[in-house]
């Protein structure tokens, strides 16, 4: 028998973004929640609006979570399978993130999950905070800008 590996769930988005240093939760118009370091956002629960919507009722969706990658080369590998749960939207032209529905999470792993939100603090994070939390993980790279697009860990 296959061993199972663990889902993402919506509390793991919480929970992992919550464990990241120096983080801060603000709450956006709509009460939207909103994770940042040092003043600037990292993923956020975004509210309904007319680019991201169903293909079948045209209702706009109401579980868009946005997660902020390092690089246009990492959102376009995050959204380009045809099986991606990730997407994004011509509102999100040229902006560093790809945007996830709720109901597709469980697409995930929540190691998936983590790396994404590693990822998207790190492309956040000061170079000083980004550096310091690398080196306590075990994570290294000859710049802190690439340990932002390419993390290796440490032998």
């Amino acid at each position: 028998m296959a061993h199972q590996r663990p889902q993402a769930r919506l509390g793991d988005v919480h929970e992992l973004a919550q464990k990241m240093p120096h983080v801060t939760v603000a709450h956006g118009p709509r009460d939207n929640v909103i994770y940042q370091v040092g003043g600037k956002s990292f993923i956020f629960f975004r509210n309904p609006r007319p680019d991201a919507v169903d293909l079948t009722t045209g209702e706009p969706y109401r579980d868009v979570i946005v997660f902020w990658v390092p690089s246009e080369a990492d959102k376009q590998a995050l959204f380009q399978a045809d099986d991606s749960p990730f997407f994004t939207t011509a509102h999100f032209d040229g902006h560093p993130s790809v945007l996830l529905r709720e109901s597709r999470l469980r697409e995930l792993t929540r190691q998936e999950l983590a790396e994404l939100v590693q990822d998207a603090w790190l492309s956040r994070a000061s170079a000083r905070r980004a550096a310091t939390w690398l080196e306590a993980n075990g994570l290294k790279s000859h710049s802190v800008e690439e340990a932002r697009t390419t993390r290796q860990r440490a032998p």
